[in-house]
């Protein structure tokens, strides 16, 4: 339980509208909620800094639903990744505030609480327009932890050119997440440019020595491009996650930086002291 439902518990108790057993109950509930058919970890926010995810691929709408119903119950934002159109339908009719990204495959559920501000700025690049439903998914994933992001289309290295013309947009990324399919060379260019950590999304994009993003995958791994990291083929949500990490925790890092330098600004300096006295 994070920080903010206890205090809200703790008001409640308070003012009177929670009675002491019900305080006692939720205060001690465990941390681990377990069902048939799933177990949800309902700790992740303390320890990790987010709330667990939802993978949509292979569960029933009904455990879908249910596990979104806890999480609500928790005053979570979920998010649910890989879900077809027949299941978001469901869900939808379920839960009026969910809302479907068809291309990206995920669900998303408000849960009413106040958002956080937005933090950090991470900038998704496509080789081609093939690779925007792994876009799609990294998008929803960063909007879900609260990063600005910027999609920059059909970049890929046979037009080279096209790269140039945005690299303002790329250098004042915090993080940049590239999706590219048939032999992934783009990742690597992207590097070349750039100061901040590029995150490699192979995508299962080409023709059959491709080997559905094999190639790609493979190419990546082997960048010379020494701030270049790789994530799993079409892997959208866990290059999305990665780079939201790193850019939140840039942003901070710059605040602290910019909170010190104005300290610093502010107080006398040794010199200073010296002519005082």
């Amino acid at each position: 339980m994070d920080a903010s439902r206890i205090e809200q518990l703790a008001s409640k108790l308070l003012r009177g509208q929670l009675p002491l057993a019900a305080f006692v109950e939720q205060m001690t509930a465990p941390a681990t909620r377990v069902f048939d058919d799933a177990s949800i970890d309902l700790d992740r926010r303390r320890r990790c800094g987010y709330p667990e995810v939802v993978y949509g691929e292979g569960k029933a709408v009904s455990a879908l639903g249910k596990i979104i119903e806890t999480l609500l119950a928790e005053r979570t934002e979920v998010l649910a990744t890989r879900v077809d159109a027949a299941k978001a339908e469901q869900l939808i009719g379920r839960f009026p505030q969910a809302a479907y990204n068809a291309m990206g495959r995920t669900v998303r559920v408000a849960s009413g609480k106040p958002l956080p501000p937005r933090r950090g700025h991470v900038a998704l690049v496509t080789a081609g327009t093939s690779d925007r439903p792994v876009a799609e998914e990294a998008r929803e994933t960063l909007d879900w932890m609260r990063v600005e992001t910027t999609v920059i289309q059909d970049v890929g290295v046979a037009g080279p050119h096209r790269l140039v013309e945005r690299l303002g947009t790329l250098r004042a990324a915090d993080a940049v997440v590239v999706m590219a399919g048939m032999e992934g060379a783009l990742p690597s260019v992207v590097g070349g440019h750039v100061a901040c950590p590029v995150i490699a999304v192979p995508t299962s994009v080409g023709y059959g020595a491709s080997f559905h993003g094999v190639d790609a995958l493979l190419g990546m791994l082997n960048s010379c491009a020494a701030n270049v990291t790789v994530v799993n083929i079409d892997a959208g949500f866990k290059g999305g996650y990665v780079a939201g990490l790193i850019a939140r925790a840039t942003a901070g890092a710059d605040g602290d930086r910019t909170a010190q330098s104005e300290a610093d600004l502010a107080a006398p300096s040794e010199t200073q002291r010296e002519a005082d006295r």
